[in-house]
């Protein structure tokens, strides 16, 4: 339960004053209209294990807070999210066959990630017992083809929802001193080569076709793309080996104690913005039949900054997720980091974080959708969405105020939608204290009323639905800033 002084604080908050400022009307088509990777997949919002991690966060012991956490986006989706074993660390990694322990390294701080490390088949093992779909990352960047290719067997044997392998991590951060590299220059062009030299040799290894997350690399910038690799896939003959193409996406970095900058974090014109340069990527993917991941994210770089553990990171993440689906992504994952050092994360030891709410709605939106559409120009704080049933209905739609509220009156948008056929609608809001509010200073968010316990994830009373009456097939639904409200037409 939330501590009753918590409850107070937020009854508090939540009623402030509020002055509705102006109106914003969308009209919901009555068909859908077919996005560009086709059906929408049933789990598309999901995780990424830092490696060295992964074997602590699916420790009960250690991190209790992961199964149930894990479990309730399923509950929702209708199937466990994917998840993806990798990042920065991969590169660090040595398999050993005959290692005792999942994972075996020494750090000088707990907050520290390793500078090498040994993994051995527990690691794998504690992958294969995951229930949903499962991507592994092993190391290229240290140039040990066999020891890459030993991990790879082991892996397709003993992870069954195993759906793909990554080689490599982020290869644009390489240099000619890296061992994969041989000395020599390192840029796109030599990264194409030894990408689908590995593929190739890996996917013969392991007798699989099909088994390889390509790309592996940050936003497409500086010639680093999707785009860039696809053609040296083709016509080496590697594109066989390929499933999918993964890339990662951070809208603001916090290396070295950089800024970070919240209203534009959530801000849904930025938003709209940003994830336009996706399109090509996922269409380079798709003209070769693959699919198309953003498969490491968030919302800024080394672990996230002041604006990550925030209830506006919470907001972002659900607009963020519906613009990369519009750009063509078919699942998204988001990164947990380092534990106990990792303001992006979604859950901790003993804490369920603000933007874990973010997730959580985000596959309340995406549960049952066929088909999304934007209904806004993207040119304004406010964002509206229409989603859409496999029978290419509308039954849903997403009300998005990005306004920052922080203290004070709290404005309200009035949103009007109309096409609406029902007599009548109900709706879910999300909604905090404020868009800089911290579950750690007692500022729990609601999801309709609903909330997760910090001591293991469960969840703490029932979504109350909110009854909007329709006439003459118009509903008119006021939004506060930094809130959004799931609006169920039928």
């Amino acid at each position: 339960m939330i501590p009753t002084v918590t409850a107070l604080a937020l009854l508090a908050a939540w009623s402030a004053p509020t002055t509705v400022v102006a109106q914003s009307g969308f009209a919901i088509p009555a068909n859908a209209v077919a996005n560009t990777q086709g059906p929408l997949k049933q789990a598309i919002v999901g995780v990424s294990f830092e490696f060295f991690t992964f074997p602590e966060y699916f420790n009960g012991a250690v991190m209790p807070l992961t199964s149930q956490c894990l479990a309730n986006l399923a509950v929702v989706a209708g199937k466990y999210p994917p998840i993806r074993i990798g990042g920065t660390t991969q590169d660090r990694a040595t398999y050993n066959a005959t290692l005792a322990s999942a994972v075996s390294y020494s750090v000088a701080s707990p907050n520290d990630a390793p500078a090498s490390l040994t993994y051995g088949p527990s690691f794998m093992d504690i992958a294969g017992t995951y229930a949903g779909d499962v991507t592994l990352g092993l190391n290229r960047r240290l140039n040990q083809l066999d020891n890459t290719i030993a991990a790879a067997k082991y892996g397709v044997d003993h992870i069954p929802k195993l759906t793909a392998i990554e080689l490599g991590n982020e290869p644009e951060f390489y240099g000619s001193s890296s061992p994969i590299a041989g000395g020599k220059t390192w840029d796109p062009a030599a990264d194409s080569v030894s990408q689908t030299s590995w593929q190739k040799s890996v996917g013969e290894a392991v007798n699989r076709t099909s088994i390889i997350q390509g790309g592996v690399r940050l936003q497409p910038q500086f010639g680093w793309s999707i785009a860039q690799l696809v053609p040296v896939e083709t016509s080496s003959g590697s594109d066989k080996y390929v499933t999918s193409f993964g890339e990662h996406s951070y809208p603001q970095s916090a290396c070295g104690g950089a800024a970070t900058n919240l209203g534009d974090l959530m801000s849904h014109k930025s938003i709209v913005s940003y994830c336009t340069q996706y399109a090509a990527e996922s269409k380079a993917a798709r003209s070769i039949g693959k699919s198309y991941f953003i498969s490491e994210t968030n919302s800024a770089t080394c672990g996230g900054g002041g604006i990550s553990p925030t209830f506006g990171a919470a907001l972002w993440i659900v607009d963020y997720n519906m613009q990369l689906i519009l750009n063509g992504a078919q699942e998204v994952y988001f990164h947990a980091g380092t534990i106990g050092n990792c303001p992006y994360c979604w859950w901790g030891r003993n804490k369920v974080f603000a933007p874990y709410y973010g997730a959580y709605f985000s596959a309340r939106v995406l549960a049952g959708a066929s088909s999304i559409q934007a209904l806004d120009d993207g040119k304004s704080a406010y964002a509206s969405y229409a989603l859409y049933d496999a029978s290419g209905a509308p039954f849903k739609a997403l009300l998005y105020n990005s306004d920052v509220y922080t203290s004070g009156t709290r404005a309200s948008r009035t949103f009007t939608l109309s096409g609406i056929t029902a007599s009548s609608v109900s709706a879910l809001r999300l909604t905090g204290s404020a868009a800089n509010s911290l579950v750690e200073n007692g500022f729990i968010p609601s999801i309709g009323g609903l909330s997760f316990s910090n001591t293991d994830c469960s969840p703490v009373g029932v979504e109350k639905l909110e009854s909007f009456a329709v006439t003459s097939g118009t509903v008119t639904i006021a939004v506060n800033a930094s809130e959004m409200v799931l609006v169920f037409l039928k």
